[in-house]
């Protein structure tokens, strides 16, 4: 078999490449014995390169057009604007605008037609996105109210405020001006005025080099007449510019990132709010919302603390004093009116106990809830012991028995309850430490119907308090 066969047939069997061009698209395939031209190799790489090229201008295209209109042709740092104008004036009746003479008529004054056409050309200079410089002059052919010819004209200079974010641009200005009128003495003669001037507008930049823009102002010159007030004359205007100085040569390409956080916009599930890569651009979450981010929180649904990793502070023994305030963490407190708050199990001291219940021993004036002198030696043992355990507090409820009226009995259970925490705090005990409560006659121990059963009425009871005392 000859050297052409062979090679006819080993193409034969291997048949095109599965991803690759045909034999016609690679170009005339001549074959001897010298084997395969060069010639359809090299038309094939050049139009894969041909097609890279067409592929790469796509992607471009498409990156331009990932950026919204709105927001591609922002303004930027140290851009001039070049700008013509045309719109129109509306000159008060009043405007101080003419050249004074003895010999005429009202010294020559004329008011002019209420309304000017406006033609004119600015430069400006911007500094800064937000601030700029701009000077401008224009031309206003108009006539006085008896038809005779004038030309106006104003020059101004004014400061550029504006917002920056978008292809549409709000604005305010304000600014000094000239303006000025040009006649025949027959009609106004030849006058300038000083004036002032402020407004706000909206730039439209259609692309790198074009923009629309409007203005709407308000100028204030002097009213004809010595010494009088300022006057109005608004103008609206309407143009076009030419933006130089631009620094992109083209927009930005890509998608946006807008909350600046490294993260694109089609990859950020927060995009508004700046996060991080680990949670998808979303910041890094509390879901508890205790300051202390999950990564680091060990009890993510339980507010806590840093000291405890994010969780709670533990009371570990359930007596509802937490850890670090407990001396017995492991053994519950005595809920039982001593040392409560020391968190560990305790019995109260005999001394305490026994100003506990009824304390007899303790007399009043009849009707009355004056504290009698022979009260004075167990009012004293009273007071050593809390002086002795300063950690208690005590409730001193007073109690009557059935003979008045209620409202009588009520009120003198209080006054006596309240005479005897008067005698500890003026002898130094702490007020807070102490309650008082007046029950009358509605917790007797003992039947009214006798006199042992209504003196046993007439009492002073002390009751420890607990945490848990109401």
């Amino acid at each position: 078999m000859s050297t052409s066969a062979i090679l006819w047939s080993a193409l034969l069997i291997a048949g095109p490449a599965e991803d690759g061009p045909s034999a016609e698209a690679e170009g005339e395939l001549s074959v001897g014995l010298g084997g395969a031209s060069a010639d359809g190799d090299a038309e094939a790489s050049g139009k894969k390169k041909e097609k890279k090229t067409k592929k790469d201008k796509a992607s471009k295209a498409k990156d331009r057009g990932d950026q919204k209109w709105i927001r591609r042709w922002a303004p930027e740092r140290n851009m001039g604007e070049l700008g013509i104008f045309g719109g129109v004036m509306l000159p008060h009746p009043r405007l101080e605008l003419f050249e004074p003479s003895f010999d005429l008529p009202d010294q020559g004054f004329k008011p002019l037609r209420r309304y000017a056409p406006e033609g004119g050309a600015r430069v400006g200079y911007y500094p800064l996105r937000v601030l700029g410089l701009e000077a401008e002059g224009a031309v206003l052919p108009t006539k006085t109210d008896d038809g005779q010819s004038v030309l106006m004209w104003g020059v101004r200079g004014q400061l550029v405020a504006q917002l920056p974010f978008w292809s549409v641009t709000p604005f305010a200005l304000a600014g000094v001006s000239g303006l000025g009128v040009s006649s025949d003495r027959a009609a106004v003669g030849n006058d300038v005025d000083l004036g002032f001037h402020y407004g706000v507008g909206l730039k439209v930049f259609f692309n790198r080099w074009v923009g629309m823009r409007l203005d709407l102002r308000d100028n204030l010159t002097a009213r004809r007449g010595v010494g009088e007030s300022v006057i109005h004359s608004p103008e609206a205007l309407l143009g076009l510019m030419i933006t130089l100085g631009r620094k992109r040569s083209e927009p930005v390409q890509g998608p946006l990132d807008t909350d600046g956080d490294g993260i694109l916009d089609p990859d950020d599930e927060c995009v508004d709010v700046p996060g991080v890569p680990e949670y998808n651009g979303c910041p890094v979450p509390d879901t508890d919302g205790d300051g202390i981010l999950d990564p680091d929180d060990e009890c993510v649904d339980v507010p806590g603390v840093a000291e405890y990793k994010g969780c709670p502070i533990p009371d570990t023994d359930g007596d509802g004093i937490l850890d670090p305030d407990d001396e017995c963490i492991e053994q519950p407190e005595t809920d039982n009116g001593y040392k409560d708050a020391d968190g560990c199990p305790d019995e109260v001291p005999k001394e305490v106990k026994t100003f506990t219940g009824v304390i007899e021993g303790i007399f009043f004036d009849t009707g009355k809830a004056t504290i009698k002198k022979a009260s004075e030696p167990k009012l004293d043992k009273a007071l050593g012991v809390l002086k002795d355990h300063p950690d208690i507090r005590i409730e001193i409820s007073g109690h009557t028995d059935d003979r008045g009226k209620d409202d009588f009995n009520m009120k003198l259970s209080q006054d006596r309850a309240d005479a005897v925490k008067s005698y500890f705090t003026e002898r130094g005990i702490d007020a807070s430490r102490i309650e008082t409560r007046g029950a009358g006659k509605t917790e007797p121990v003992e039947s009214n119907r006798t006199k042992q059963g209504r003196a046993k009425n007439r009492r002073i009871e002390f009751k420890l308090l607990t945490k848990t005392s109401k």
